[in-house]
């Protein structure tokens, strides 16, 4: 009794539908065609990619998590080769569960240095907790600030390279001041954290080492507060901060900033500029892309996907099938023109090349890939009928030239990396 994943061509039997109506035929986030199992080395049968696949009398069984957010969700399940005698399948498809934090982008815009938010009195009774992200080009102003008839709680941006946590319990200030090395009004997002207990307050800037010192045994240990909590200023509208403060929380509990920006003028909403602090994490040449709260990798100039573009995209190929992509040349290109102009060209055109891919097949011989252009150059990949990579290489009037690389037989049904780097007439192949 089994269910089949994959037939013996290589052709799916069972595949599920996607968002957007996709098929897919990877399982519990495994490569095309295999499952968790084949990806791991763990299949009860090592010469299948699925545990199903082992065409069993005993009932056998694949399971995973399907986690790419832009596939989901699953909408359908197709399972076929269930009509041979003796043959089952029993499928079962989890809850569609979402995770993340909402309030991570939770943030507002103070534009200018007399505005603020307020919020309730904050209310501790022997622990402090306060949180969150800024960035600046300003030399200094305040986060916030709360006010008691002698007590008060101050976080601040005194110059470019410190901040201080300022408070008092009634038994004297006391400050803890940190000293980053980067400057701090660079435009980038900071995180700030200050803590303060019965026995010690401390400061964080970033992942920069902690500065703690020790609370005084002496004095009282509950903050008696009673103004407003200022956020972004003061309540005498000096010192006031210009930047962006995102993923406020107290004690635990996220600060709705947004909601209060919509409020108040001077002060709009959400953040611009995550780009300019997290475009970096795009990768495999993916673009950042603004939003109002947060930012997207946007990977249509990249071969992979994801959130971060780092999914390769892939697809399976049935026999006879092939997907064509046509190229616009860097630069205009008739067959009327000028033989001086075709010469300066040409060399630019068909000077070097950067290719790199991966595949999985079980057949042989195969064309993996075919590339041509105007000039009638061209690259070939493929596998010979032994499962041997040849690339073929024909360039302006020299002929073409073969490479073949007797190794391993590739139609093993696993997965090979291809790079292939072109310099003039230096030619790297791995």
């Amino acid at each position: 009794m089994e269910e089949l994943k994959i037939s013996r061509d290589g052709a799916p039997f069972t595949w599920w539908i996607g968002k957007s109506n996709e098929r897919h035929t990877y399982w519990g986030g495994s490569l095309p065609g295999q499952c968790t199992c084949g990806l791991e080395e763990s299949c009860i049968d090592m010469r299948h990619y699925c545990n199903c696949d082992a065409d069993r009398s005993d009932w056998t069984s694949d399971i995973g998590f399907l986690t790419f957010k832009e596939h989901l969700p699953v909408s359908q399940i197709v399972i076929t080769d269930t009509n041979r005698s003796g043959s089952e399948v029993a499928w079962k498809v989890g809850a569609l569960r979402c995770y993340g934090d909402r309030s991570f982008w939770n943030s507002a815009s103070f534009t200018s240095g007399t505005s603020y938010l307020y919020f309730p009195t904050f209310h501790s009774d022997f622990s402090i907790d306060i949180s969150f992200f800024f960035k600046t080009t300003s030399f200094s102003g305040v986060f916030l600030e709360n006010l008691g008839v002698k007590d008060v709680i101050r976080i601040e941006l005194v110059s470019p390279y410190q901040v201080t946590f300022s408070f008092d319990v009634g038994s004297g200030p006391l400050e803890v001041s940190l000293q980053s090395v980067p400057a701090l009004n660079d435009g980038q997002w900071h995180y700030v954290r200050a803590e303060r207990n019965i026995k010690e307050t401390s400061l964080v800037i970033d992942n920069q080492p902690r500065k703690l010192v020790q609370s005084p045994s002496d004095g009282r240990v509950r903050v008696q507060l009673s103004t407003q909590l200022y956020v972004g200023g003061t309540s005498s509208r000096q010192k006031g901060f210009v930047g962006c403060i995102r993923s406020l929380q107290l004690n635990g509990q996220t600060l709705d900033l947004e909601e209060k920006a919509r409020l108040t003028s001077g002060i709009r909403p959400g953040c611009p500029g995550h780009c300019s602090s997290y475009g970096n994490l795009c990768d495999n040449n993916g673009r950042c892309v603004e939003k109002r709260n947060g930012y997207n990798c946007d990977c249509t100039n990249s071969a992979y996907e994801g959130p971060y573009c780092r999914k390769e995209v892939s697809a399976m190929f049935e026999a006879g099938t092939s997907v064509t992509y046509i190229f616009q040349e860097p630069y205009p290109v008739s067959r009327n023109t000028s033989a001086s102009a075709s010469a300066i060209y040409a060399d630019t055109v068909i000077s070097r090349e950067n290719i790199a891919f991966s595949f999985l097949t079980a057949q042989a011989p195969s064309l993996l890939l075919y590339v041509t252009s105007v000039y009638q150059d061209y690259l070939a990949v493929m596998l010979c009928r032994n499962g041997s990579l040849q690339v073929r290489y024909k360039l302006g009037k020299e002929g073409s030239y073969v490479f073949t690389f007797d190794s391993e037989r590739l139609d093993n049904r696993r997965l090979h990396h291809v790079k292939i780097s072109r310099e003039g007439r230096e030619l790297t192949i791995q």
